[in-house]
């Protein structure tokens, strides 16, 4: 088959990913958008682009028509579905093959057959393939999901069938909670896939997320790639990412990979794809949970250790190539480590966060170095879509090695105008733990003091430093052609006096008067470039400073904080705090509206049910009351911070 130009039915940083290796394989691309996505960064890296307009991804991204249209009308001979939206979709997969088009994936009957986790369970039951306890039947009433999950014994594991990602999928520690969770997983389910059946299996305390990388061509030729551990996950999401996985034998490593190619081929598999395994490391065993049958988030590390690229695998096998090594020939290098840097509030329950990138700076390039993104600075980031930014993946001859340069490459990174998992995924890699490889999906709750720790006041220190790089960096603003003039200098030096100057600042939520005061021009502190040097005690330190427009970016314990002037006059005008309304904790749609005025309330009550990024966010009351007034309707979209709902507090 002859493919010359290739339709990428995705956004962000899988478009650009999928092509750029198009590209460097000389074939045409184009890119499909939202009416939000219009001036995107995959949409400009294309060499055609076609609207698909509307905003949500219903609108836009999973119209399967749509995309081949635009297949049509831009000369493509093939498309690349990327990950989520309709990468796993059959129906999609079909159209494309009755309308004459390649489909960069499996088989629709593939699809079928592994699309459905409930009908993927079966399979592999049927092959031998030992599984977690659970249901995977077709019935999908309150009544049988109640009955199954008391046969298995709480906690469970609600799950969507066709899903993945984490949407559709709940943890319930007790039957009081089934009903809740069922009916908003069925919720996100159907939002996110289209498909609102589920599944419930037994939830495994303390297990590793072991995944085989498997590959197959048209000339009945499957190999597996090596593994990743993905055992690091929040929101059932996962956030890093690595291969090989530590500690596993040669033995159980192939004992995988051949039960993975064997699951690949039972249904006539063809192209990438992965089988997802639990793995007790007590036991040794490990259990079939699911094979997504399309090129995941984290291939990265996979190319890493193996020098392969995956996309360009991808397109030969689409073409009718045969694969071009045998499972002996599989390379395994070194270990690769890959962390996704998410749009997020890490301290307030890792939820979704939109806005406007401010600021925005990728690591520098290098030797085992890898940064993935599809965004730029000035970029809008959407409620509409999943939150995350970029990936970044560090290659070392060891996993000790690949751990210290990823870190470095964390340092170099700067993201403002939106809360981030930036220095969160920091504490992680530095973790004594995880530097240890002591790795399970329960590792963030079980470091979460170390991970997540509490902020409290920003002490004297940040505070003196932030003054000196303000007026440092608003010295070499205003006289940019001479920035060390005593005239230009906005540190109030005064001929004869020691200089004095007052600066009123905000930052995280915070504010404080910095006074201050040196002789002489010396300074504790010196701007050099981006980086705020600093000595004391003979101990010399560097904070990242970077001056954007009238704020402040300044790197603290890892996080980088947002600082800002303030004038104190108007801040105590407007200091008045919005007495009993709890309002959107971010830009979202409004889907539920769970209570009525004049209704009385306990503490926890869910109140609305608000979506965003493909998840719902329950919004309930801090303390009992009854509520006053509601301020949105179901279907209304949004803003971060709009009132949404005023409760009046219980009187005794």
């Amino acid at each position: 088959m002859t493919i010359t130009t290739l339709l990428v039915a995705n956004r962000g940083e899988i478009a650009c990913r999928v092509m750029r290796t198009a590209k460097a394989l000389g074939l045409t691309t184009v890119a499909v958008h939202s009416a939000t996505d219009r001036h995107a960064r995959h949409v400009e890296e294309a060499d055609i682009a076609i609207d698909l307009g509307g905003a949500k991804p219903a609108e836009s991204y999973l119209r399967g028509d749509a995309v081949i249209a635009a297949a049509k009308a831009a000369g493509a001979q093939a498309i690349h579905p990327g990950y989520g939206f309709l990468s796993e979709n059959a129906g999609f997969a079909r159209a494309c093959e009755e309308a004459g088009l390649v489909f960069l994936g499996p088989p629709a009957s593939a699809i079928d057959a592994m699309g459905s986790k409930s009908a993927a369970k079966a399979l592999m039951e049927d092959a031998g393939v030992p599984l977690v306890p659970g249901y995977h039947g077709e019935a999908q009433d309150y009544p049988t999901f109640q009955r199954e999950a008391a046969r298995i014994g709480y906690p469970v594991l609600l799950k969507a069938a066709a899903g993945g990602g984490g949407k559709g999928m709940k943890v319930v520690e007790r039957e009081s909670e089934l009903a809740e969770a069922l009916a908003s997983a069925q919720r996100e389910a159907q939002s996110a896939f289209g498909d609102s059946r589920m599944l419930v299996e037994k939830y495994l305390s303390k297990p590793r997320h072991v995944e085989i990388q498997v590959f197959a061509d048209q000339h009945s030729h499957c190999l597996y790639l090596n593994e990743r551990d993905c055992s690091i996950q929040r929101r059932h999401q996962k956030v890093v990412e690595e291969a090989p996985a530590p500690g596993l034998s040669a033995e159980l490593r192939r004992g995988m990979g051949e039960a993975a190619v064997r699951a690949a081929q039972a249904i006539g598999y063809v192209g990438a794809g992965t089988v997802e395994f639990l793995y007790d490391e007590g036991s040794g065993q490990f259990f079939f949970m699911e094979m997504n049958t399309r090129l995941q988030v984290e291939h990265p590390v996979t190319e890493a250790i193996t020098g392969l690229d995956l996309v360009a695998w991808q397109i030969r096998v689409a073409r009718g190539e045969p694969l071009p090594i045998s499972q002996e020939q599989v390379p395994l290098n070194g270990h690769a480590i890959e962390v996704r840097l998410y749009a997020e509030d890490p301290e307030g329950g890792f939820l979704p966060a939109s806005g406007r990138l401010d600021l925005y700076r990728e690591p520098a390039a290098g030797p085992g170095r890898r940064s993935d993104s599809g965004i730029r600075q000035g970029d809008e980031v959407s409620p509409f879509y999943d939150p995350m930014l970029a990936k970044l993946i560090a290659w070392g001859e060891n996993r000790e090695e690949a751990r210290q340069r990823l870190l470095a490459m964390l340092v170099e990174t700067a993201v403002g105008g939106v809360k981030t998992n930036l220095a969160f995924l920091r504490r992680v890699l530095a973790h004594p733990a995880f530097a240890a490889a002591e790795l399970d999906t329960g590792f963030i709750g079980r470091h979460q003091d170390d991970l997540l720790p509490a902020s409290g006041e920003l002490p004297p220190l940040f505070w003196h430093l932030a003054g000196e790089a303000w007026v440092q960096s608003e010295a070499a603003r205003v006289r940019g052609d001479d920035a060390h003039s005593p005239w230009s200098a906005q540190d109030g030096w005064r001929s004869g006096l020691p200089g004095e100057t007052d600066l009123h600042l905000n930052a995280r939520g915070e504010s404080q008067v910095v006074r201050l005061r040196h002789v002489g021009g010396q300074r504790a502190a010196r701007l050099i470039g981006e980086w705020l040097e600093v000595e004391f005690d003979g101990l010399r330190r560097r904070h990242l400073a970077i001056r954007h427009g009238d704020s402040l970016y300044l790197e603290w314990h890892g996080e980088l904080l947002k600082v800002s002037r303030f004038d104190p006059i108007a801040e105590a005008e407007a200091a008045h705090a919005h007495h009993g309304g709890l309002t959107a904790p971010m830009n979202g749609s409004i889907v539920r509206i769970l209570v009525e005025p004049g209704q009385a309330v306990e503490a926890g009550t869910a109140l609305v049910v608000l979506e965003a990024m493909k998840m719902e966010h329950s919004i309930r009351a801090p303390h009992a009351g009854v509520v006053k007034s509601l301020s949105c309707s179901e279907g209304e979209l949004v803003a971060e911070g709009t009132a949404l709902v005023e409760l009046e507090e219980a009187t005794a």
